[in-house]
């Protein structure tokens, strides 16, 4: 087998995915764990006619945001959980603005929009509220390694929730069949859940010393319940939230306040308005937005959230919720549509919701993104159709993660 082609390359921008790049005679190279701005030496290890991409072999021109990474884990040979721990944290948010703006110009077509400059987490560790383990040959409990289906045994995570740190501690598992353990916690109000993940059930024996609920979670989705309760509370801008084991919740408390507020004051809403919540999970925007409206409608195909948003729900008679996939929801939405939240996943809404968002007309859309490739892609259709995109908000909610949030405001012109 032939040596891997090495070369230096000099780093100009970081590309989405948390690699930087330079170029080598025309051809684009990502380069993980390295910063724009450095000079490194690297090795080629995939190549195509336009992109190749490299390993890091030595920095030797370093960046002044080059910081020494404080997990033991960090790194192409361990943990693919984090990618910026080398980066100093406030040049790690300013780089994800300039995604930001990036994929907006390249996917979205749109250059000229103002993004802002990206809000910060106040603490870049220990954020994390809920967490993935897999589950080693031996029975330790790890994470994926970089760009690899193996399992990193792991003793513990930076980035976690302390709250999760301590149960974590606490757990003693010997379970053959176990293909997956997510630990969740309420940041805010203490819960805390541990979910096991089978394939099929058998039976098995448990003990907790711990004030914790344990859910079974098989193959089909359905919990079952081996101790306490089928869903944590997490308390967000003045509301409580139920969430079941199953249910997507903001990874980030802190972050998720943020959001909700600017949701809040981009759809400026009105008593007399219409409120439509697209993806509207366990209903952290539409319920924390209800007494701003005269109307909510939720939109959730996933039968737990919908079930969590219905209870979260009850103190209101003014919302309702549709439990379908949104582009068929939104067809069967009556009267004035004002306003539209919508926070999808990460493969964004795509054209055939953002053609019934535009349908309906509202007079204000904030799109929740956590891809700005796909933000993109949608701002695009958006702005095509006759909305303008008035400003975009990156929010930093995954520190240490080349992941990032943005919330975008788009109004007819």
């Amino acid at each position: 087998m032939s040596k891997p082609e090495s070369i230096v390359l000099e780093l100009t921008a970081m590309a989405h995915g948390g690699r930087a790049l330079g170029r080598h005679h025309g051809q684009v190279i990502f380069v993980p764990y390295a910063i724009p701005g450095e000079v490194v030496e690297v090795e080629v290890v995939e190549s195509s006619r336009h992109w190749a991409q490299a390993r890091l072999v030595k920095v030797l021109e370093p960046s002044p945001h080059r910081v020494a990474p404080p997990c033991p884990y960090f790194g192409p040979e361990g943990c693919g959980g984090c990618q910026f721990q080398h980066i100093a944290y406030e040049a790690q948010v300013e780089f994800k603005r300039q995604v930001v703006v990036d994929q907006l110009a390249r996917v979205g077509g749109l250059r000229e929009v103002h993004v802002q400059e990206a809000i910060g987490a106040a603490e870049p560790w220990g954020y994390r509220n809920h967490a993935q383990f897999r589950i080693t040959p031996e029975g330790r409990l790890g994470f994926l390694a970089a760009n690899s289906h193996d399992v990193i045994p792991v003793q513990e995570c930076l980035i976690l929730d302390p709250l999760l740190d301590e149960l974590w501690a606490a757990l003693d598992i010997v379970w053959p069949q176990l293909h997956r353990v997510s630990l969740r916690c309420g940041s805010a109000t203490g819960d805390l859940m541990v979910v096991f993940e089978l394939e099929r059930y058998e039976d098995f024996d448990i003990e907790v010393d711990l004030p914790v609920s344990c859910v079974l979670l098989l193959a089909d989705g359905e919990p079952v319940v081996l101790i306490g309760n089928s869903y944590l509370t997490e308390h967000v801008a003045g509301r409580d939230y139920r969430i079941s084991a199953g249910s997507f919740f903001q990874v980030n408390t802190a972050g998720a306040e943020a959001l909700v507020a600017l949701v809040r004051e981009y759809l400026a809403p009105a008593k007399d308005e219409t409120l439509v919540d697209l993806y509207c999970g366990v209903g952290l925007f539409g319920l924390a937005l209800a007494g701003d409206v005269a109307r909510v409608v939720g939109v959730e195909a996933d039968p737990g959230a919908a079930a969590d948003f219905r209870v979260n729900a009850q103190e209101f008679d003014h919302v309702e919720l549709l439990e379908e996939r949104a582009e068929t929801a939104l067809r069967h939405v009556e009267g004035t549509v004002d306003l539209v939240v919508l926070d999808p996943p990460r493969s964004g809404a795509g054209p055939a919701v953002i053609e019934e968002i535009v349908r309906l007309s509202p007079r204000r859309v904030v799109y929740v993104s956590c891809d700005p490739a796909t933000l993109a892609r949608d701002a695009r259709h958006l702005v095509g159709s006759g909305y303008q995109l008035r400003k975009v908000q990156p929010v930093d909610l995954f520190p240490q993660t080349y992941h990032i949030e943005s919330v975008a405001l788009f109004a007819r012109e």
